[in-house]
């Protein structure tokens, strides 16, 4: 007899749940993920038809964001003036290199402030109650 396939979640965090960036690599190609971070770097060059290359960094790395015209259009205040984003996109691998290419933008850096608090755990935990 063959059992039949049961519907697991997939084995990474699924949205609204954040993927880490060491984890970028566990999402098969095209896969629905969403990934924060501080904003180290925005690109939009010349030669990109419009298109914007942010990079995000959390604690476990750094993450490529790819976000067209259309989509930086709607979501222009959060991706020009967010110190933190939260980026809703579809997971892309070309040449070696993985990137997450947007369908939602979060500025969530008022949360910058809870990483002061005393006991704050990467993933909103307080740290005492960690095992």
């Amino acid at each position: 007899m063959i059992a039949a396939p049961q519907n697991r979640p997939a084995p990474w965090p699924r949205p609204p749940a954040c993927l880490p960036a060491a984890r970028l690599n566990e999402p098969p190609q095209g896969a629905r993920v969403a990934v924060a971070g501080l904003v180290l770097v925005r690109q939009r060059p010349g030669t990109a038809k419009g298109v914007i290359f942010v990079t995000l960094e959390d604690e476990t790395g750094t993450c490529n964001v790819v976000i067209w015209a259309k989509v930086f259009e709607r979501f222009r205040r959060a991706v020009m003036a967010g110190r933190m984003l939260r980026v809703t996109g579809r997971l892309e691998r070309q040449a070696g290199v993985v990137h997450v290419v947007a369908e939602g933008i979060e500025d969530i850096s008022p949360l910058l402030d809870e990483l002061l608090r005393p006991g704050f755990a990467v993933d909103g935990t307080r740290a005492a109650d960690q095992p």
